[in-house]
């Protein structure tokens, strides 16, 4: 077993959350350490970019705070001290110019999340930053050491102050895999269960549906449930549906489910058609074509949206050919789907749930295990997609840094 070297500040987890963590903490002169089960650093943020990255959003703070929903006052501090604003600045720092999209999302001007990464471990490293791979954090042992296994052993690291950024339990095989839970839990830390968020869900497809448009998107469309309306497009799953405007609604679908164990998204095919417009254009003729080749042509439905539509009529008992013209365009506009369960969470895109905000100072420390900070997906906040969630990643991350720094000045 190696012995135990003193570090200044040994940060666990190589992500947004644990780099930005490091630079604020080395820009100070700290001796800083990163270590990472993985390979290499920042595996699920290059993921994260992989259809291009977006960084942050460009609507105004007060607004943007809201998409946090309760954990809004938990963050706003540390997002309000790294602001969008400045997220974009220090990506310009790192010769990568954003540009705001036509949705208000922020992206790098390259897209990608890989030219920025190299950019900011270049930095990194002349800052002094170490970076240790393929150390995997196991927890501490009884003299409080943080302990790591290796490619080379064990390894025992006496720390002066430890930031935590481990991520929450999606993706798994990039490396958050919430094995922490339980080594904080055994420390008494109050954690929230982790749950999927900006995640798929589940329904009971038939199996030509199913075989037929598994793959196929439906665009153009809105997403209902109960007063939440979003506009977007989802994606048909073999299990479900996954995309975008689901995921600005999962989270209070995933609750629904979790207490009734079903929810019924209703579905507008043609959103930007009103009722009236909808029935006149179905009460033409329809003359010797099939059902489908009118709804494509009369209504513009792909043939996914009308599979859908078909599913929806099996489903309440009544054929699609049955319908009237009044009742098909009501249909259109109000598809409901049963949604059975949701996706499991190594495919989600983030995670609810973590360490309680309850457990952490005003400085991310965790109350009571003085030293050691937490930032990132390991707390206990959701956002939907957007920025928002690299965004709070960043900052929180930055917030766990000046943390660390004021507690080592007070020592």
């Amino acid at each position: 077993m190696s012995p135990a070297p003193k570090n200044d500040i040994s940060i666990i987890g190589a992500g947004p959350a644990g780099l930005m963590a490091a630079e604020v903490l080395a820009q100070r002169g700290a001796g800083v350490t990163v270590y990472d089960a993985m390979p290499s650093a920042g595996r699920k943020f290059l993921m994260a970019g992989r259809g291009g990255l977006n960084l942050t959003h460009s609507e105004a703070l007060p607004e943007f705070l809201t998409r946090y929903g309760d954990a809004q006052p938990l963050l706003a501090t540390a997002i309000e001290a790294f602001p969008p604003e400045n997220l974009r600045a220090w990506s310009e720092g790192l010769g990568q110019p954003t540009f705001i999209g036509s949705s208000g999302r922020v992206f790098p001007t390259a897209f990608k999340a890989s030219p920025l990464l190299r950019a900011w471990l270049r930095r990194l490293d002349a800052m002094g930053v170490q970076l240790a791979l393929r150390h995997r954090w196991t927890g501490w042992n009884d003299e409080g050491h943080l302990l790591f296994q290796t490619p080379d052993g064990r390894l025992v690291v006496d720390a002066r102050a430890t930031v935590l950024a481990l991520g929450g339990a999606s993706w798994p095989r990039l490396g958050s895999n919430g094995a922490w839970v339980e080594r904080l839990a055994a420390k008494g830390v109050a954690i929230s269960p982790l749950r999927p968020a900006n995640c798929g869900f589940t329904v009971a497809w038939s199996e030509i549906f199913r075989d037929r448009f598994e793959g196929q998107p439906l665009k153009g469309i809105a997403l209902s449930f109960g007063p939440h309306t979003v506009r977007g497009e989802v994606i048909i799953t073999r299990a479900g549906l996954e995309g975008g405007a689901l995921y600005a609604l999962a989270a209070r679908l995933r609750e629904a489910i979790s207490s009734s164990g079903q929810a019924t998204l209703r579905m507008a095919l043609r959103p930007d058609l009103a009722m009236q417009d909808l029935m006149v254009r179905l009460s033409r003729p329809r003359g010797r074509q099939s059902l489908s080749n009118f709804l494509r042509k009369a209504a513009h439905l792909s043939p996914a949206a009308i599979g859908l539509l078909q599913e929806a009529a099996i489903a309440s008992g009544a054929p699609l050919s049955s319908l009237s013209s009044a009742s098909l365009a009501g249909l259109i506009n109000d598809v409901p789907v049963e949604l059975n369960g949701v996706a499991p969470i190594a495919r989600a895109i983030s995670t609810a749930g973590g360490i309680s905000f309850d457990e952490l100072d005003a400085d991310f420390m965790i109350r009571r295990l003085p030293g050691i900070f937490a930032a990132g997906e390991m707390l206990d906040w959701e956002a939907p997609t957007g920025g928002y969630l690299l965004q709070a990643s960043f900052a929180t991350g930055a917030a766990a840094g000046r943390g660390a720094l004021k507690y080592l000045g007070a020592k």
